[in-house]
């Protein structure tokens, strides 16, 4: 039997407290965090490095990241607010649910989190910390990512391919929820979920294998490069996530993902010619 497409009809919503839903996304977001305090507490303890500088460095992380991605997201993505409402853009910025986070912001904040971490914790490099950071962001990535399928957000263009996602629950091209209207769409949420989980897996390979003779910086670059790499194309896959992307020949994500592969390339750069010259 060969299968035109997937239905896909989830309820983000796992159950509710006191009339407050517990949801899927919200799930996914905690694992990642849960899931990189074991990683970089494995990594510090095979290092020989103290645990209480891996619980301080993932607190920067965490918050880096919430308040990196929701700003990222109303400055990258809810920009013609600010000009037509300043007052409500910032109000709605900083008011729960947050539940809009940009990555790219998230990136923003997670190097410069990693900057303060440095500056309290000398004896650690800058590009020591990113190179194991990077394995724990490229995990965290596939969670977020798994929590967007849930959520039926973040949805591809329509695509004939059998292995393409109806989306019952998206109410964002199919406001009236009407069954007969859904198409099959790209799973991109999974495209990138499975990216991130690949790249996680080489990067912990890498680490475990080749740390002592690797120099710093490069398990950064490569993962920039690779991860906003993939990010670019996969933006031609997916729909536009603000009505005013839909004039332009990039979308913010691609645009966004230029310079994030730059630099990556300038730390590669650096990684090789500091080794080139201590060498």
């Amino acid at each position: 039997m060969i299968f035109c497409s997937i239905d896909w009809n989830p309820n983000p919503e796992i159950y509710r407290i006191f009339e407050f839903p517990v949801r899927y996304y919200g799930l996914f977001f905690a694992l990642a965090f849960l899931a990189g305090f074991q990683v970089m507490t494995y990594i510090f303890k095979k290092e020989g490095r103290p645990v209480e500088q891996a619980d301080q460095l993932l607190l920067y992380a965490m918050v880096a990241t919430v308040i990196g991605a929701r700003m990222g997201h109303y400055f990258f993505y809810e920009f013609p607010l600010l000009q037509a409402d300043p007052m409500r853009f910032f109000i709605q910025m900083i008011t729960p649910p947050f539940s809009g986070l940009a990555s790219h912001g998230a990136a923003v904040g997670l190097f410069s989190a990693f900057y303060l971490y440095v500056k309290k914790n000398p004896g650690q490099s800058y590009l020591y910390v990113t190179d194991r950071m990077v394995i724990v962001v490229a995990l965290a990535g596939f969670f977020i990512r798994m929590g967007n399928l849930m959520n039926s957000e973040i949805i591809g263009k329509p695509t004939n391919l059998p292995w393409g996602f109806k989306f019952f629950r998206d109410f964002e091209f199919n406001p009236l929820g009407d069954p007969a209207m859904v198409v099959a769409r790209h799973p991109s949420q999974l495209y990138e979920a499975l990216s991130c989980l690949l790249i996680f897996t080489l990067l912990m390979w890498f680490w475990s294998k080749k740390k002592a003779k690797t120099q710093e910086g490069l398990m950064t670059g490569l993962f920039m490069v690779v991860l906003f790499g993939l990010r670019f194309f996969y933006e031609f896959l997916k729909e536009n996530q603000s009505d005013f992307e839909n004039q332009m020949t990039l979308n913010m994500g691609q645009i966004l993902s230029i310079p994030s592969v730059i630099f990556g390339l300038i730390v590669l750069f650096y990684s090789f010619k500091k080794a080139k010259s201590n060498s």
